[in-house]
């Protein structure tokens, strides 16, 4: 009867183990993460960026695992974030009016996932992917663009748009600081 108990027991811990919200266990390598079934249903990140310089406008979604991120602290291990791009005409107002969807790029983090980026480009342990806008083709853009826009970021992650993320996120007000791209 132990014997019994003792293998229940052992079961509840492995299954509880393998449930942990510890990140994904495939590790992957820029370009191979897909765009994830059902992401518009996750936390927004940032909604309708304007970027004039590329007329375009973006949608970004954060999975709920990096929704749970803290302002000053790293994104955890498992988070992955979706971007939309739109193609954009500025409308009578002066702000950009969404168009058709361009692209769809997606960056992941997990554990040493950035290990085969090339020298110097680094960026922790985040990939990227990039994928016309069905999903599921391939876009010609390589990962090393998006590693070297990246880059520079060290400080909040590697992430663009940390501050404002977090600012309006928290019911804060966010003012773009003049000459501030991406």
């Amino acid at each position: 009867m132990r014997k019994i108990v003792a293998a229940i027991v052992v079961s509840v811990i492995l299954v509880s183990c393998s449930t942990t919200d510890s990140g994904p266990a495939v590790k992957f390598k820029d370009g191979e993460q897909a765009v994830p079934a059902g992401y518009k249903s996750w936390p927004k990140f940032l909604m309708n960026v304007q970027r004039g310089d590329a007329k375009q406008v973006r949608d970004i979604y954060v999975n709920p695992i990096g929704a749970r991120a803290q302002k000053g602290q790293a994104f955890a291990n498992g988070t992955i974030m979706v971007m939309e791009n739109y193609a954009a005409k500025p409308g009578a107002d002066g702000k950009l009016i969404k168009g058709e969807l361009l692209r769809v790029f997606v960056m992941g983090k997990g554990d040493g996932w950035g290990d085969s980026a090339p020298q110097g480009l680094k960026n922790g342990d985040w990939v990227y992917a990039a994928y016309l806008a069905d999903g599921l083709t391939k876009a010609p853009e390589p990962a090393v663009t998006c590693r070297a826009c990246h880059l520079p970021l060290t400080k909040v992650d590697y992430v663009h748009r940390y501050d404002e993320y977090f600012a309006t996120r928290d019911g804060g007000v966010f003012t773009r600081p003049a000459g501030g791209g991406y």
